[in-house]
């Protein structure tokens, strides 16, 4: 018999041992799984975003010589890479094949007596100059067939405003030097003439009711106050400025007006130790960038200055030698530059960043340009064309537009931006992660000042003051609340909420400050009263008193709310705030995030700390209560002191979740990426960021990138928040765990 009980016990001993090892690797298997899952996400993001970070590169492609005579004027390729255009000074249009060794495709010559020729900024249209004072407009077209379901370019040449020439100049003098601008209506052309007289025409477009045609009819004026000398002249995409240069100094002239054109300005733009040898338009017209002949190149744009817009140097760029020639990005802001040497150095504005600088040609280089897709580059040299296979995906996405402030076309001085798209092709897309990370912390800062009071005080009052019996009712329900999806209370915040906040200002207001004088007007009275009327509520049931004191107080509040406005505040609150104390009101905003964001941390905080101070060995109080303390003096300094790791570590939590909420932050503020402490001011935080755009970015683009680094950003917040709480956490316990 003792045998079987023997043979019993070690059977079950072993299936102990058994259930205990299964258990154990079962923890450990499930430990490593969570470490190598949070591992992948990790490295998953770090493997998005690294792209961005990465240098320009250019590789040789092909060259092949250039058929015919002429210096090249314009030269370009289509979107595909597969076929190239040269325009010569000469009128001679050539195009080339890029898969077949330069094989010239097609060739057509402009029969004119031609004086001078112009390409437009966007590098899409050129016009020759004419000895009769008029220009004809030219540019590349290429028709896409698919005869036998094989796709083929043919290449021709369009006349974008008519086959006619253009009457640039009514006296018909010979056009010795020519700039023009179109915004797809109209046509402005500046012109020197023969005698050194300069003349601007404006072509405005009407349409022909009858036959549906654009007519162009020209305005013509004289130039005031031109230079002796013209060297250069541009007119901008939207036909609002003019840029003549004569020497160093370039004047800024306003042609908004055809009939009132004025000079604004004359700056010296030459660099210090330099004279200007070019000039060049960014993509959509805004930026003037100068180049020097001691390789500077400056950027200017218009910022308003005591209440006009002046033409501001804003930054410039070193390249690697004196700048013969420059050619914009298409819907970029970056630019490349070929030296007198033969270097090619590639820049971006938005980033203030060089790219890439090497010497890819000789001296005599005479053009140089960029496909559309800004993948290709091409150069001309003593009769032979260049390409090279540029890789080049994210220039504006660098550390400095990341997180330092950045001077933005039109703004007028640098900020912290983030606006990721525009309807416009030429916008300059501000991809800043500052505004939204203040925001993620703004967000988390206001939740956390609305739940952690309300939240560790109810925990404490739970744990240590209530009866077991409410106790049983209170903490289940109040961790229940963590269940209630946050997209309903999003939804609350904004639609209920919010409107509510905004028509009764000072009724929050007023309960934000009478409340808890009530409370504690109510413990003060409660103290006083009779010791008969005092025991007839159960020990640690005292919390039930207050209820009619909260509701009554609240309702007050909002009561009179409508009446304290009418008194105080003329019948507008929000008027007042915004016209007298010149501060922002939003419907949507901080104070409505930090409520509704507070409700759904209030659960976390208040369950991890309940059960930190619920966890206090007895025989710490007891000791406590035995020695003569009171029982505040026992909750202060042992109770507390015991559970502080415990109660710091909700407080992180909290943190945590506050940091990535998503929903109510989305639908609870105007998701505007401002950089404002004001409780009465929205935000936009990095989850919230991520799910808006997410959606619209284009994958692999920049912006799509940028969000995978503002969710790795939002990773590393928790990271370091995590870490630094299990530190202090751990501080804590050493420190205390003695007592």
């Amino acid at each position: 018999m003792s045998t079987q009980i023997q043979t019993m016990a070690l059977t079950g001993s072993r299936r102990r041992w058994l259930k205990d090892r299964a258990a154990q690797m079962g923890v450990t298997a499930g430990g490593i799984v969570v470490l190598v899952a949070l591992l992948l996400i990790f490295f998953y993001l770090l493997y998005v975003v690294k792209p961005i970070f990465d240098g320009a590169r250019v590789t040789p492609e092909g060259e092949f010589a250039l058929a015919g005579e002429g210096t090249p004027l314009l030269l370009g390729v289509e979107e595909q890479n597969e076929q190239a255009f040269v325009f010569s000074e000469s009128g001679t249009v050539r195009f080339y094949s890029l898969l077949h060794d330069g094989g010239l495709l097609s060739r057509t010559e402009v029969k004119d007596e031609i004086a001078t020729a112009a390409a437009n900024n966007d590098k899409s249209m050129v016009a020759y100059g004419l000895n009769d004072g008029t220009m004809r407009v030219l540019a590349p077209k290429f028709n896409v067939s698919y005869p036998d379901n094989v796709r083929t370019i043919t290449p021709g040449l369009t006349y974008p405003f008519g086959e006619a020439t253009l009457q640039v100049d009514k006296q018909g003098r010979a056009l010795e030097r020519l700039s023009f601008a179109s915004n797809g209506e109209d046509v402005l052309a500046a012109a020197v003439v023969a005698g050194g007289d300069m003349v601007l025409t404006r072509f405005s477009g009407k349409e022909n009711f009858l036959t549906g045609e654009v007519e162009l009819s020209p305005t013509q004026v004289a130039i005031p106050s031109l230079p002796a000398q013209v060297d250069q002249m541009l007119v901008t995409p939207n036909l609002r400025f003019m840029f003549v240069r004569s020497g160093n100094d370039v004047s800024v002239y306003d042609v908004r007006n055809i009939n009132q054109v004025r000079l604004r300005s004359v700056i010296p733009m030459n660099a210090q130790g330099g004279n200007i040898s070019t000039m060049m338009l960014l993509a959509g017209g805004n930026s003037l960038m100068v180049g020097n002949d001691n390789g500077v190149i400056s950027q200017w744009f218009e910022v308003a200055k005591d209440g006009k817009r002046e033409f501001t140097f804003i930054r410039d760029f070193k390249a690697s030698g004196p700048v013969s020639s420059m050619a914009n990005e298409s819907n970029r802001k970056g630019f490349v530059t070929v030296s007198t040497r033969g270097e090619v150095d590639i820049f971006h504005t938005t980033g203030d960043t060089h790219l890439y600088s090497e010497k890819l040609a000789g001296k005599d280089v005479s053009s140089l340009a960029l496909s559309p897709r800004n993948n290709l580059l091409l150069i001309a040299e003593g009769g032979r064309l260049s390409t090279f296979e540029v890789e080049n995906e994210h220039p504006e996405v660098t550390w400095n537009a990341l997180w330092t402030k950045v001077w933005y076309e039109g703004y007028p001085e640098p900020q912290f931006v983030w606006q990721s798209t525009s309807g416009s092709s030429d916008f300059e897309a501000k991809l800043s992660l500052v505004p939204i990370s203040f925001g993620t912390l703004k967000a988390a800062f206001y939740a956390l000042l609305f739940a952690v009071p309300i939240a560790i005080a109810g925990a404490v009052y739970t744990a240590y003051f209530m009866s077991p019996g409410l106790r049983k009712v209170v903490k289940p329900t109040v961790e229940i609340m963590e269940a209630l999806p946050t997209v309903i209370l999003g939804f609350l915040a904004g639609l209920w909420l919010a409107p509510l906040i905004e028509s009764h200002l000072p009724g929050v207001v007023m309960v934000l400050v009478l409340l808890p004088a009530s409370i504690l007007l109510a413990a003060f009275a409660w103290c006083y009263l009779p010791k008969r009327l005092r025991n007839a509520v159960p020990e640690g049931w005292q919390s039930l008193v207050l209820l009619p004191v909260v509701i009554l107080v609240g309702w007050a509040c909002f009561a009179f709310s409508p009446a304290v406005e009418n008194l105080f505040f003329g019948g507008d609150a929000r008027g007042f705030l915004t016209n007298e104390l010149g501060i922002g009101f939003d419907q949507r905003n901080s104070l409505v995030v930090g409520i509704a964001m507070g409700f759904a941390v209030i659960p976390t905080i208040f369950s991890i700390a309940e059960d930190a101070v619920f966890s206090v060995p007895r025989h710490l109080t007891n000791g406590s209560l035995a020695l003569g303390a009171t029982p505040w003096q026992t909750l202060t300094r042992v109770v507390m002191l015991t559970a502080s790791p415990g109660i710091f570590s909700a407080v992180m939590m909290g943190l945590g979740r506050a940091v990535g909420e998503t929903m109510i932050v989305l639908m609870a503020t105007g998701n505007t990426p401002v950089m404002d402490l004001s409780i009465f001011n929205g935000m936009r935080t990095l989850a919230a960021n991520i799910a808006v755009e997410m959606p619209e970015a284009e994958v692999n683009s920049s912006h799509y990138r940028v969000l995978f680094l503002a969710a790795f950003v939002l990773f590393v917040f928790t990271f370091l928040f995590n870490t630094v709480a299990e530190f202090v956490r751990q501080r804590l316990r050493d420190k205390y765990s003695s007592m």
